[in-house]
Protein backbone atom coordinates (compact mmCIF):
# COMPACT_ATOMS: atom_id res chain seq x y z
CA UNK A 1 0.00 0.00 0.00
CA UNK A 2 1.08 3.73 -1.11
CA UNK A 3 0.11 6.28 -0.61
CA UNK A 4 0.06 9.02 -4.14
CA UNK A 5 -2.35 11.18 -5.65
CA UNK A 6 -5.30 9.43 -7.68
CA UNK A 7 -4.26 10.91 -10.95
CA UNK A 8 -0.75 8.88 -10.76
CA UNK A 9 -2.79 5.90 -9.48
CA UNK A 10 -4.39 6.04 -12.99
CA UNK A 11 -1.03 6.42 -14.62
CA UNK A 12 0.27 2.77 -12.62
CA UNK A 13 -2.77 0.90 -13.74
CA UNK A 14 -2.17 1.85 -17.42
CA UNK A 15 1.69 0.54 -16.68
CA UNK A 16 0.13 -2.86 -15.66
CA UNK A 17 -1.87 -3.07 -19.17
CA UNK A 18 1.28 -2.17 -20.51
CA UNK A 19 0.14 0.91 -22.36
CA UNK A 20 3.81 3.12 -23.02
CA UNK A 21 2.16 5.96 -24.44
CA UNK A 22 -0.86 8.30 -24.30
CA UNK A 23 -2.26 11.50 -26.50
CA UNK A 24 -4.09 14.36 -25.16
CA UNK A 25 -4.15 17.84 -24.27
CA UNK A 26 -3.43 19.12 -20.73
CA UNK A 27 -6.23 21.55 -19.46
CA UNK A 28 -7.65 22.88 -15.89
CA UNK A 29 -10.34 19.76 -15.45
CA UNK A 30 -7.52 17.47 -16.56
CA UNK A 31 -4.40 18.74 -14.38
CA UNK A 32 -4.05 16.05 -11.95
CA UNK A 33 -3.82 13.69 -14.42
CA UNK A 34 -1.21 15.12 -16.04
CA UNK A 35 0.23 15.33 -13.03
CA UNK A 36 0.13 11.55 -12.71
CA UNK A 37 1.80 11.39 -16.08
CA UNK A 38 4.65 13.95 -14.75
CA UNK A 39 5.04 11.55 -11.50
CA UNK A 40 5.66 8.11 -13.80
CA UNK A 41 7.36 10.06 -16.67
CA UNK A 42 10.23 7.27 -16.55
CA UNK A 43 7.41 4.46 -17.14
CA UNK A 44 5.31 5.83 -19.51
CA UNK A 45 5.70 8.69 -22.45
CA UNK A 46 3.36 11.47 -22.27
CA UNK A 47 2.52 12.77 -25.81
CA UNK A 48 1.08 16.37 -26.36
CA UNK A 49 -0.85 16.58 -29.35
CA UNK A 50 -2.06 20.31 -30.80
CA UNK A 51 -5.32 18.61 -30.77
CA UNK A 52 -7.05 16.15 -29.23
CA UNK A 53 -8.84 14.98 -32.50
CA UNK A 54 -5.37 14.05 -33.18
CA UNK A 55 -4.74 12.52 -30.10
CA UNK A 56 -7.84 10.33 -30.25
CA UNK A 57 -7.23 9.40 -34.07
CA UNK A 58 -3.64 7.84 -33.11
CA UNK A 59 -4.97 5.88 -30.05
CA UNK A 60 -7.43 4.28 -32.63
CA UNK A 61 -4.51 3.62 -34.91
CA UNK A 62 -2.11 2.09 -32.23
CA UNK A 63 -5.04 -0.42 -31.43
CA UNK A 64 -5.10 -1.27 -35.59
CA UNK A 65 -1.29 -1.31 -36.18
CA UNK A 66 -0.89 -3.54 -32.75
CA UNK A 67 -3.87 -4.67 -31.33
CA UNK A 68 -3.55 -2.98 -27.71
CA UNK A 69 -5.27 -0.79 -26.51
CA UNK A 70 -4.78 2.86 -27.40
CA UNK A 71 -5.13 5.43 -24.31
CA UNK A 72 -6.10 9.36 -25.11
CA UNK A 73 -7.53 12.19 -23.07
CA UNK A 74 -9.22 15.39 -23.36
CA UNK A 75 -10.06 18.30 -21.04
CA UNK A 76 -13.82 18.90 -20.17
CA UNK A 77 -15.75 20.95 -22.48
CA UNK A 78 -14.14 21.33 -25.98
CA UNK A 79 -11.44 18.74 -24.93
CA UNK A 80 -14.00 15.98 -24.84
CA UNK A 81 -15.45 16.76 -27.88
CA UNK A 82 -12.67 17.06 -30.31
CA UNK A 83 -12.13 13.30 -29.29
CA UNK A 84 -15.11 12.41 -30.76
CA UNK A 85 -14.19 11.69 -34.28
CA UNK A 86 -11.01 9.50 -33.23
CA UNK A 87 -13.60 7.57 -31.06
CA UNK A 88 -15.98 7.24 -33.63
CA UNK A 89 -13.49 5.84 -35.64
CA UNK A 90 -12.47 2.82 -32.99
CA UNK A 91 -15.95 2.33 -32.59
CA UNK A 92 -16.83 1.84 -36.12
CA UNK A 93 -14.05 -0.32 -37.10
CA UNK A 94 -14.19 -2.39 -33.69
CA UNK A 95 -10.59 -1.73 -31.56
CA UNK A 96 -9.94 -1.17 -28.04
CA UNK A 97 -9.49 2.43 -27.05
CA UNK A 98 -9.59 4.24 -23.32
CA UNK A 99 -10.11 7.99 -23.37
CA UNK A 100 -9.89 9.49 -19.91
CA UNK A 101 -12.22 13.15 -20.09
CA UNK A 102 -11.40 15.63 -17.92
CA UNK A 103 -14.60 17.14 -15.22
CA UNK A 104 -15.01 20.02 -13.25
CA UNK A 105 -14.47 19.53 -9.75
CA UNK A 106 -17.59 17.98 -7.72
CA UNK A 107 -18.52 20.72 -5.82
CA UNK A 108 -18.99 22.74 -9.62
CA UNK A 109 -21.26 20.29 -11.12
CA UNK A 110 -24.60 21.05 -12.00
CA UNK A 111 -24.13 24.82 -11.52
CA UNK A 112 -23.78 25.87 -14.93
CA UNK A 113 -19.24 26.41 -14.02
CA UNK A 114 -17.01 27.02 -16.70
CA UNK A 115 -16.71 24.27 -19.41
CA UNK A 116 -19.12 21.74 -17.34
CA UNK A 117 -21.01 19.61 -19.43
CA UNK A 118 -23.17 16.63 -18.51
CA UNK A 119 -20.55 14.61 -20.18
CA UNK A 120 -22.32 10.93 -19.69
CA UNK A 121 -24.98 11.32 -22.29
CA UNK A 122 -22.45 13.01 -24.49
CA UNK A 123 -20.46 9.48 -24.72
CA UNK A 124 -23.65 7.39 -24.39
CA UNK A 125 -23.73 6.46 -27.88
CA UNK A 126 -19.90 6.12 -28.95
CA UNK A 127 -18.59 4.19 -25.58
CA UNK A 128 -19.12 0.09 -24.47
CA UNK A 129 -17.96 1.36 -21.24
CA UNK A 130 -18.91 4.73 -19.96
CA UNK A 131 -18.31 5.88 -16.10
CA UNK A 132 -17.98 8.67 -13.76
CA UNK A 133 -16.16 7.90 -10.85
CA UNK A 134 -17.57 9.13 -8.15
CA UNK A 135 -14.65 8.73 -5.39
CA UNK A 136 -10.59 8.68 -5.72
CA UNK A 137 -10.35 5.73 -4.02
CA UNK A 138 -11.81 3.64 -6.87
CA UNK A 139 -10.47 5.49 -9.52
CA UNK A 140 -7.77 2.82 -10.05
CA UNK A 141 -10.27 0.09 -10.05
CA UNK A 142 -12.74 1.67 -12.91
CA UNK A 143 -9.82 2.21 -14.93
CA UNK A 144 -9.27 -1.64 -14.92
CA UNK A 145 -12.57 -1.76 -15.53
CA UNK A 146 -12.59 -0.11 -18.25
CA UNK A 147 -9.84 -1.51 -20.26
CA UNK A 148 -10.87 -5.22 -19.70
CA UNK A 149 -14.34 -3.84 -21.51
CA UNK A 150 -12.37 -2.14 -24.28
CA UNK A 151 -10.67 -5.10 -24.73
CA UNK A 152 -13.11 -7.60 -24.31
CA UNK A 153 -15.87 -5.44 -26.54
CA UNK A 154 -13.43 -4.45 -28.87
CA UNK A 155 -14.68 -0.61 -28.57
CA UNK A 156 -14.06 2.61 -27.07
CA UNK A 157 -13.97 2.72 -22.73
CA UNK A 158 -14.58 6.62 -21.38
CA UNK A 159 -13.76 6.97 -17.68
CA UNK A 160 -14.80 10.84 -16.84
CA UNK A 161 -12.90 12.00 -13.88
CA UNK A 162 -13.98 14.93 -12.11
CA UNK A 163 -10.79 17.13 -10.66
CA UNK A 164 -10.85 17.58 -7.36
CA UNK A 165 -10.86 13.25 -7.47
CA UNK A 166 -7.81 12.71 -9.32
CA UNK A 167 -5.89 15.32 -6.93
CA UNK A 168 -7.00 13.57 -3.49
CA UNK A 169 -4.21 11.29 -1.94
CA UNK A 170 -5.47 7.79 -1.65
CA UNK A 171 -3.63 4.51 -0.54
CA UNK A 172 -3.28 2.59 -3.87
CA UNK A 173 -3.07 -1.12 -3.55
CA UNK A 174 -2.00 -2.82 -7.18
CA UNK A 175 -4.79 -5.17 -8.10
CA UNK A 176 -3.65 -8.79 -8.41
CA UNK A 177 -5.77 -10.02 -10.85
CA UNK A 178 -3.88 -10.72 -13.90
CA UNK A 179 -3.97 -8.05 -16.63
CA UNK A 180 -4.47 -10.38 -19.07
CA UNK A 181 -7.80 -10.39 -21.44
CA UNK A 182 -8.43 -12.98 -24.33
CA UNK A 183 -7.89 -11.54 -27.44
CA UNK A 184 -7.71 -14.74 -29.79
CA UNK A 185 -11.04 -16.25 -30.20
CA UNK A 186 -11.34 -20.26 -30.14
CA UNK A 187 -13.57 -22.50 -30.55
CA UNK A 188 -15.00 -25.86 -31.43
CA UNK A 189 -16.10 -25.39 -34.98
CA UNK A 190 -19.76 -27.32 -35.70
CA UNK A 191 -18.52 -30.83 -37.60
CA UNK A 192 -21.63 -29.85 -39.72
CA UNK A 193 -20.44 -26.70 -41.03
CA UNK A 194 -17.31 -27.98 -42.32
CA UNK A 195 -18.92 -30.58 -44.74
CA UNK A 196 -21.58 -28.29 -45.44
CA UNK A 197 -18.79 -26.28 -46.76
CA UNK A 198 -17.19 -28.78 -48.53
CA UNK A 199 -20.16 -29.76 -50.27
CA UNK A 200 -20.61 -26.18 -51.48
CA UNK A 201 -17.48 -25.40 -52.34
CA UNK A 202 -17.30 -28.51 -54.60
CA UNK A 203 -20.76 -27.46 -56.54
CA UNK A 204 -19.28 -24.32 -57.18
CA UNK A 205 -17.86 -23.96 -59.94
CA UNK A 206 -16.61 -20.54 -59.57
CA UNK A 207 -15.72 -19.85 -55.76
CA UNK A 208 -14.16 -16.83 -53.62
CA UNK A 209 -12.89 -15.65 -49.84
CA UNK A 210 -13.96 -12.16 -49.59
CA UNK A 211 -11.88 -11.79 -45.94
CA UNK A 212 -12.57 -9.21 -43.57
CA UNK A 213 -10.18 -7.63 -40.80
CA UNK A 214 -11.47 -10.90 -38.41
CA UNK A 215 -8.69 -12.53 -40.27
CA UNK A 216 -6.17 -10.57 -39.24
CA UNK A 217 -3.47 -12.16 -37.45
CA UNK A 218 -4.40 -15.57 -39.53
CA UNK A 219 -1.98 -14.64 -42.73
CA UNK A 220 -0.66 -18.23 -42.40
CA UNK A 221 -4.10 -19.70 -42.51
CA UNK A 222 -5.85 -18.06 -45.27
CA UNK A 223 -3.18 -18.47 -47.42
CA UNK A 224 -2.89 -22.01 -46.79
CA UNK A 225 -6.55 -22.32 -47.21
CA UNK A 226 -6.67 -20.32 -50.32
CA UNK A 227 -3.50 -22.75 -51.91
CA UNK A 228 -5.41 -26.24 -50.69
CA UNK A 229 -8.48 -25.47 -52.21
CA UNK A 230 -7.38 -23.14 -54.89
CA UNK A 231 -9.37 -20.52 -54.49
CA UNK A 232 -8.75 -16.85 -55.10
CA UNK A 233 -9.24 -14.23 -52.23
CA UNK A 234 -10.07 -11.07 -52.05
CA UNK A 235 -10.79 -8.79 -48.77
CA UNK A 236 -12.09 -5.72 -47.76
CA UNK A 237 -10.25 -2.49 -47.70
CA UNK A 238 -10.07 -2.07 -43.82
CA UNK A 239 -8.50 -5.86 -44.24
CA UNK A 240 -5.76 -5.20 -46.18
CA UNK A 241 -2.92 -7.56 -45.69
CA UNK A 242 -4.35 -10.38 -44.42
CA UNK A 243 -3.05 -12.14 -47.32
CA UNK A 244 0.34 -11.04 -48.82
CA UNK A 245 -0.40 -8.66 -51.93
CA UNK A 246 2.20 -10.17 -53.94
CA UNK A 247 0.66 -14.02 -53.46
CA UNK A 248 -0.78 -15.14 -56.63
CA UNK A 249 -3.98 -15.83 -55.14
CA UNK A 250 -4.90 -12.15 -54.29
CA UNK A 251 -6.90 -10.42 -56.82
CA UNK A 252 -7.75 -7.73 -54.76
CA UNK A 253 -10.90 -6.08 -53.85
CA UNK A 254 -14.27 -4.37 -55.07
CA UNK A 255 -15.53 -0.66 -55.40
CA UNK A 256 -13.92 2.15 -55.37
CA UNK A 257 -11.10 1.63 -53.90
CA UNK A 258 -10.91 -1.63 -55.94
CA UNK A 259 -9.04 -3.78 -58.82
CA UNK A 260 -10.21 -4.49 -61.90
CA UNK A 261 -9.71 -8.35 -60.98
CA UNK A 262 -11.73 -7.88 -57.92
CA UNK A 263 -14.64 -6.58 -59.83
CA UNK A 264 -15.08 -8.81 -62.35
CA UNK A 265 -14.24 -11.75 -60.40
CA UNK A 266 -17.20 -10.78 -58.48
CA UNK A 267 -19.69 -10.24 -61.86
CA UNK A 268 -18.77 -14.56 -61.98
CA UNK A 269 -18.62 -15.60 -58.93
CA UNK A 270 -21.46 -18.27 -57.86
CA UNK A 271 -20.15 -18.52 -54.16
CA UNK A 272 -18.75 -16.16 -51.68
CA UNK A 273 -17.22 -17.08 -48.25
CA UNK A 274 -17.76 -14.18 -46.38
CA UNK A 275 -16.00 -14.27 -43.76
CA UNK A 276 -14.90 -12.28 -40.65
CA UNK A 277 -16.70 -9.13 -42.09
CA UNK A 278 -19.57 -6.90 -41.91
CA UNK A 279 -18.34 -5.02 -45.12
CA UNK A 280 -21.54 -2.43 -45.86
CA UNK A 281 -21.28 -2.70 -49.38
CA UNK A 282 -22.37 -6.06 -49.64
CA UNK A 283 -25.25 -5.66 -50.63
CA UNK A 284 -24.07 -4.26 -54.26
CA UNK A 285 -22.39 -7.40 -55.12
CA UNK A 286 -24.36 -9.47 -57.73
CA UNK A 287 -27.56 -10.80 -57.26
CA UNK A 288 -28.23 -15.05 -57.55
CA UNK A 289 -24.80 -15.50 -56.11
CA UNK A 290 -24.66 -18.30 -52.98
CA UNK A 291 -23.11 -16.38 -49.60
CA UNK A 292 -21.57 -18.71 -46.61
CA UNK A 293 -21.63 -15.73 -44.39
CA UNK A 294 -18.63 -16.64 -41.41
CA UNK A 295 -18.66 -14.64 -38.44
CA UNK A 296 -18.14 -15.00 -34.78
CA UNK A 297 -20.59 -12.55 -33.79
CA UNK A 298 -24.12 -13.70 -35.01
CA UNK A 299 -25.18 -10.25 -34.65
CA UNK A 300 -23.13 -9.32 -37.99
CA UNK A 301 -24.33 -12.34 -40.04
CA UNK A 302 -26.76 -11.02 -42.88
CA UNK A 303 -26.38 -7.07 -41.90
CA UNK A 304 -25.22 -6.20 -44.98
CA UNK A 305 -26.22 -8.96 -47.53
CA UNK A 306 -28.71 -12.02 -46.80
CA UNK A 307 -26.94 -14.98 -47.25
CA UNK A 308 -27.25 -19.00 -47.49
CA UNK A 309 -25.54 -20.44 -44.79
CA UNK A 310 -24.46 -18.91 -41.49
CA UNK A 311 -21.56 -19.90 -39.80
CA UNK A 312 -21.17 -18.66 -36.23
CA UNK A 313 -17.45 -19.02 -35.77
CA UNK A 314 -14.16 -17.64 -35.44
CA UNK A 315 -13.10 -17.06 -38.68
CA UNK A 316 -9.47 -18.48 -38.37
CA UNK A 317 -10.63 -21.44 -36.37
CA UNK A 318 -13.38 -22.10 -39.40
CA UNK A 319 -10.87 -21.92 -41.92
CA UNK A 320 -8.38 -24.02 -40.31
CA UNK A 321 -11.00 -27.07 -39.40
CA UNK A 322 -11.28 -26.68 -43.62
CA UNK A 323 -7.61 -27.61 -43.92
CA UNK A 324 -7.62 -30.07 -41.60
CA UNK A 325 -10.22 -32.15 -43.89
CA UNK A 326 -7.25 -32.87 -46.14
CA UNK A 327 -9.64 -32.09 -48.38
CA UNK A 328 -8.71 -30.06 -51.60
CA UNK A 329 -10.31 -28.55 -55.16
CA UNK A 330 -8.19 -28.35 -58.08
CA UNK A 331 -6.55 -25.21 -59.49
CA UNK A 332 -8.67 -25.26 -63.11
CA UNK A 333 -9.44 -22.12 -65.28
CA UNK A 334 -11.18 -19.91 -62.74
CA UNK A 335 -8.54 -19.53 -60.50
CA UNK A 336 -6.11 -19.32 -63.61
CA UNK A 337 -7.65 -16.94 -65.18
CA UNK A 338 -8.18 -14.45 -62.11
CA UNK A 339 -4.59 -14.74 -61.84
CA UNK A 340 -4.23 -13.57 -65.36
CA UNK A 341 -6.35 -10.88 -65.09
CA UNK A 342 -4.85 -9.16 -61.36
CA UNK A 343 -1.28 -9.63 -63.21
CA UNK A 344 -2.99 -7.62 -65.75
CA UNK A 345 -4.12 -5.23 -63.78
CA UNK A 346 -0.92 -4.57 -62.13
CA UNK A 347 1.21 -4.05 -64.94
CA UNK A 348 -1.04 -1.28 -66.12
CA UNK A 349 -0.80 0.30 -62.74
CA UNK A 350 3.44 -0.23 -63.18
CA UNK A 351 3.16 1.59 -66.86
CA UNK A 352 1.12 4.42 -65.00
CA UNK A 353 4.12 4.54 -62.97
CA UNK A 354 6.32 4.99 -65.38
CA UNK A 355 4.26 7.72 -67.41
CA UNK A 356 4.26 11.42 -66.74
CA UNK A 357 3.65 12.93 -70.21
CA UNK A 358 0.64 14.21 -68.86
CA UNK A 359 2.10 15.11 -64.95
CA UNK A 360 2.78 13.21 -62.30
CA UNK A 361 0.60 9.73 -61.57
CA UNK A 362 0.03 9.36 -58.18
CA UNK A 363 1.13 5.58 -59.14
CA UNK A 364 4.74 7.14 -59.30
CA UNK A 365 5.00 7.39 -55.62
CA UNK A 366 3.38 4.77 -54.02
CA UNK A 367 5.82 2.97 -56.30
CA UNK A 368 8.53 4.64 -54.92
CA UNK A 369 7.34 4.23 -51.41
CA UNK A 370 7.27 0.31 -52.26
CA UNK A 371 10.61 0.52 -53.24
CA UNK A 372 11.33 1.98 -50.09
CA UNK A 373 8.93 0.12 -48.32
CA UNK A 374 10.65 -2.42 -45.14
CA UNK A 375 9.55 -5.71 -44.03
CA UNK A 376 7.49 -4.10 -41.09
CA UNK A 377 6.66 -0.71 -42.14
CA UNK A 378 3.66 0.83 -40.73
CA UNK A 379 1.28 2.77 -43.09
CA UNK A 380 -1.37 5.29 -42.04
CA UNK A 381 -3.34 5.98 -44.73
CA UNK A 382 -6.35 9.28 -45.44
CA UNK A 383 -9.55 8.84 -46.58
CA UNK A 384 -10.75 9.45 -49.79
CA UNK A 385 -8.98 9.08 -53.30
CA UNK A 386 -5.80 8.84 -52.00
CA UNK A 387 -7.35 5.20 -49.96
CA UNK A 388 -7.68 3.86 -53.28
CA UNK A 389 -3.71 4.50 -54.61
CA UNK A 390 -2.73 3.20 -51.37
CA UNK A 391 -4.73 0.01 -51.29
CA UNK A 392 -2.91 -0.58 -54.78
CA UNK A 393 0.04 0.52 -54.50
CA UNK A 394 1.37 -0.43 -51.17
CA UNK A 395 3.04 -3.26 -50.56
CA UNK A 396 1.63 -6.10 -47.39
CA UNK A 397 3.82 -8.63 -48.69
CA UNK A 398 5.79 -9.23 -44.95
CA UNK A 399 4.80 -8.08 -41.71
CA UNK A 400 3.99 -4.19 -42.79
CA UNK A 401 1.05 -3.34 -40.66
CA UNK A 402 -2.02 -1.14 -42.49
CA UNK A 403 -4.39 1.58 -40.80
CA UNK A 404 -7.17 3.91 -42.43
CA UNK A 405 -10.76 5.14 -41.20
CA UNK A 406 -12.58 1.84 -42.42
CA UNK A 407 -16.54 2.25 -41.77
CA UNK A 408 -16.52 6.03 -40.18
CA UNK A 409 -13.63 7.14 -42.93
CA UNK A 410 -12.95 10.26 -41.53
CA UNK A 411 -10.55 12.89 -43.27
CA UNK A 412 -7.66 13.58 -41.49
CA UNK A 413 -6.42 9.69 -40.24
CA UNK A 414 -3.09 9.85 -42.27
CA UNK A 415 -1.14 12.11 -39.94
CA UNK A 416 -2.46 10.92 -36.11
CA UNK A 417 -1.69 7.74 -37.72
CA UNK A 418 1.80 7.87 -38.75
CA UNK A 419 2.55 9.26 -34.71
CA UNK A 420 0.49 5.91 -33.81
CA UNK A 421 2.98 4.22 -35.81
CA UNK A 422 6.44 5.34 -35.30
CA UNK A 423 5.59 5.05 -31.51
CA UNK A 424 3.73 1.72 -31.43
CA UNK A 425 6.04 -0.32 -34.23
CA UNK A 426 9.29 2.26 -33.70
CA UNK A 427 11.95 0.20 -35.14
CA UNK A 428 10.36 0.16 -38.51
CA UNK A 429 9.93 3.54 -40.67
CA UNK A 430 6.46 5.38 -40.36
CA UNK A 431 4.12 5.85 -43.57
CA UNK A 432 1.83 8.21 -44.33
CA UNK A 433 -0.37 8.87 -47.28
CA UNK A 434 -2.97 12.02 -47.51
CA UNK A 435 -4.51 14.07 -49.63
CA UNK A 436 -3.88 17.42 -49.80
CA UNK A 437 -7.32 18.10 -48.55
CA UNK A 438 -7.09 15.82 -45.38
CA UNK A 439 -3.91 16.80 -44.60
CA UNK A 440 -4.71 20.23 -44.27
CA UNK A 441 -7.10 19.19 -41.26
CA UNK A 442 -4.31 17.81 -38.78
CA UNK A 443 -1.19 19.52 -40.48
CA UNK A 444 -0.33 21.52 -37.20
CA UNK A 445 0.68 17.75 -35.59
CA UNK A 446 3.58 17.88 -37.58
CA UNK A 447 5.04 20.13 -34.49
CA UNK A 448 4.45 16.80 -32.66
CA UNK A 449 6.47 14.56 -35.10
CA UNK A 450 9.32 17.38 -34.87
CA UNK A 451 8.78 17.52 -30.71
CA UNK A 452 9.51 13.55 -30.06
CA UNK A 453 11.69 13.23 -32.61
CA UNK A 454 9.39 10.54 -35.00
CA UNK A 455 10.95 10.16 -38.87
CA UNK A 456 7.64 10.09 -39.92
CA UNK A 457 7.62 10.05 -43.81
CA UNK A 458 4.28 12.23 -44.54
CA UNK A 459 3.72 11.65 -48.29
CA UNK A 460 0.43 14.08 -49.30
CA UNK A 461 -0.83 13.83 -53.22
CA UNK A 462 -1.94 17.14 -53.87
CA UNK A 463 -4.54 18.22 -56.78
CA UNK A 464 -6.01 20.93 -54.75
CA UNK A 465 -9.23 19.12 -55.01
CA UNK A 466 -11.36 16.80 -53.46
CA UNK A 467 -11.08 14.22 -55.68
CA UNK A 468 -13.28 11.53 -53.52
CA UNK A 469 -16.49 14.27 -53.31
CA UNK A 470 -15.82 15.51 -57.10
CA UNK A 471 -16.91 12.52 -58.63
CA UNK A 472 -19.32 11.79 -56.48
CA UNK A 473 -20.99 15.35 -57.90
CA UNK A 474 -20.02 14.42 -61.51
CA UNK A 475 -21.65 10.94 -61.29
CA UNK A 476 -24.99 12.47 -60.02
CA UNK A 477 -24.34 15.53 -62.52
CA UNK A 478 -24.36 17.86 -59.81
CA UNK A 479 -23.20 21.56 -60.35
CA UNK A 480 -19.17 21.40 -59.33
CA UNK A 481 -19.37 23.04 -55.89
CA UNK A 482 -17.06 23.85 -52.71
CA UNK A 483 -14.60 20.71 -53.62
CA UNK A 484 -12.01 22.94 -55.18
CA UNK A 485 -8.72 23.43 -52.69
CA UNK A 486 -6.77 26.38 -52.22
CA UNK A 487 -3.52 25.11 -52.51
CA UNK A 488 -0.32 25.88 -49.90
CA UNK A 489 2.89 25.10 -50.29
CA UNK A 490 3.53 21.99 -47.96
CA UNK A 491 7.12 21.46 -48.36
CA UNK A 492 7.25 25.39 -46.93
CA UNK A 493 4.97 24.09 -44.19
CA UNK A 494 6.81 21.30 -42.94
CA UNK A 495 10.18 23.33 -42.58
CA UNK A 496 8.24 25.85 -41.00
CA UNK A 497 6.95 23.12 -38.18
CA UNK A 498 10.54 21.70 -37.30
CA UNK A 499 10.20 18.93 -40.55
CA UNK A 500 12.28 18.51 -43.92
CA UNK A 501 9.91 19.67 -46.88
CA UNK A 502 10.49 18.09 -50.80
CA UNK A 503 7.74 18.89 -53.57
CA UNK A 504 7.97 16.77 -56.83
CA UNK A 505 6.13 17.28 -59.66
CA UNK A 506 7.57 14.46 -62.18
CA UNK A 507 9.16 11.45 -62.01
CA UNK A 508 12.66 12.69 -62.24
CA UNK A 509 12.15 14.61 -59.45
CA UNK A 510 10.69 11.68 -57.24
CA UNK A 511 13.55 9.69 -57.93
CA UNK A 512 15.66 12.39 -56.63
CA UNK A 513 13.75 13.31 -53.77
CA UNK A 514 13.53 9.60 -52.71
CA UNK A 515 17.15 9.32 -52.84
CA UNK A 516 17.90 11.85 -50.46
CA UNK A 517 15.23 10.26 -48.01
CA UNK A 518 17.44 7.31 -47.99
CA UNK A 519 20.28 9.66 -47.46
CA UNK A 520 18.64 10.91 -44.76
CA UNK A 521 17.75 7.58 -43.36
CA UNK A 522 21.20 6.40 -43.75
CA UNK A 523 22.36 9.58 -41.28
CA UNK A 524 20.06 8.90 -38.37
CA UNK A 525 17.82 11.32 -39.40
CA UNK A 526 15.14 12.41 -36.41
CA UNK A 527 13.00 14.66 -38.13
CA UNK A 528 9.58 14.08 -39.54
CA UNK A 529 9.81 14.40 -43.89
CA UNK A 530 6.87 16.04 -46.01
CA UNK A 531 7.09 14.91 -49.81
CA UNK A 532 4.20 17.36 -51.59
CA UNK A 533 3.98 14.90 -54.73
CA UNK A 534 1.65 17.73 -56.76
CA UNK A 535 -0.27 15.24 -59.17
CA UNK A 536 -2.46 15.31 -61.81
CA UNK A 537 -5.83 17.01 -61.42
CA UNK A 538 -7.41 13.47 -62.99
CA UNK A 539 -10.32 11.15 -61.43
CA UNK A 540 -8.73 7.89 -60.47
CA UNK A 541 -10.17 4.56 -62.91
CA UNK A 542 -13.32 4.12 -61.44
CA UNK A 543 -13.33 0.45 -60.37
CA UNK A 544 -17.08 -0.14 -58.91
CA UNK A 545 -18.43 -0.48 -62.22
CA UNK A 546 -15.82 -1.68 -65.50
CA UNK A 547 -17.60 -2.02 -68.36
CA UNK A 548 -14.70 -3.92 -70.24
CA UNK A 549 -16.91 -7.05 -70.83
CA UNK A 550 -18.12 -6.61 -74.41
CA UNK A 551 -20.23 -9.55 -74.47
CA UNK A 552 -21.88 -7.90 -70.97
CA UNK A 553 -21.87 -4.66 -71.53
CA UNK A 554 -21.46 -3.99 -75.40
CA UNK A 555 -18.60 -2.81 -77.29
CA UNK A 556 -19.42 0.91 -77.46
CA UNK A 557 -19.49 1.02 -73.49
CA UNK A 558 -16.14 -0.60 -73.13
CA UNK A 559 -14.47 2.11 -75.39
CA UNK A 560 -16.09 5.07 -73.70
CA UNK A 561 -14.75 3.42 -70.57
CA UNK A 562 -11.48 2.73 -72.17
CA UNK A 563 -10.72 5.99 -73.49
CA UNK A 564 -12.00 7.73 -70.19
CA UNK A 565 -9.69 5.99 -67.94
CA UNK A 566 -6.74 5.85 -70.59
CA UNK A 567 -6.88 1.95 -70.33
CA UNK A 568 -5.96 -0.40 -73.54
CA UNK A 569 -8.83 -3.57 -73.40
CA UNK A 570 -5.97 -5.49 -75.53
CA UNK A 571 -3.82 -5.79 -72.65
CA UNK A 572 -6.25 -5.71 -69.63
CA UNK A 573 -8.86 -8.11 -71.35
CA UNK A 574 -12.25 -8.99 -69.82
CA UNK A 575 -12.22 -11.97 -67.14
CA UNK A 576 -15.26 -13.46 -69.11
CA UNK A 577 -12.98 -13.16 -72.26
CA UNK A 578 -10.11 -15.24 -70.12
CA UNK A 579 -12.19 -17.82 -68.89
CA UNK A 580 -13.76 -18.49 -72.36
CA UNK A 581 -10.71 -18.70 -73.74
CA UNK A 582 -9.62 -21.15 -71.55
CA UNK A 583 -12.71 -23.28 -72.36
CA UNK A 584 -15.18 -21.93 -69.49
CA UNK A 585 -18.17 -20.79 -71.47
CA UNK A 586 -19.75 -19.31 -68.34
Amino acid sequence: MTKMIAGQALVKVLEDWDVDHIYGVPGGSINHTVEGLYLEKDKIKYIQVRHEEVGAIAASADAKFTGKIGVTFGSAGPGATHLFNGLYDAKMDHVPVLALVGQVPQENMNTNYFQEMDEGPMFADVAVFNRTVTTAEQIPYVINQAIREAYRQKGVAVVILPENLTSAEIDYVPSKTPKTVEQTYTQTINPEDIQNTLKMLKEAKHPLVYAGRGLLGAKNVLTKFSEQFNVPVMTTVPATGVISSDHPNFIGTFGRLGTKSGFEALQHTDLILFIGSEFPFARFWPEGVKIIDVNNNPYDIGKTVDVDYAVIADAKSYLQGLIDTKETLPAGVWLKANQENKTNWDKWLDSRATDDSQGLNPETITKKMAEMAGPNDTYGVDTGNVTEFGVRGLPMNHNQRFALSGLFATMGFGLPAGLAGALSVPDAQAWTLSGDGGFSMVAPDLITEARYELPVINVILSNERLGFIYYEQVASKQHLYGVDLTGADWAKVAEGLGGIGFTVSSIKEADEVFGKIKELQANGNKKPIVVNAVIRQVDPIATAFMPMDAKLYGQDAVDEFAKKYEIDPKTQPALGELLRAQGDNL
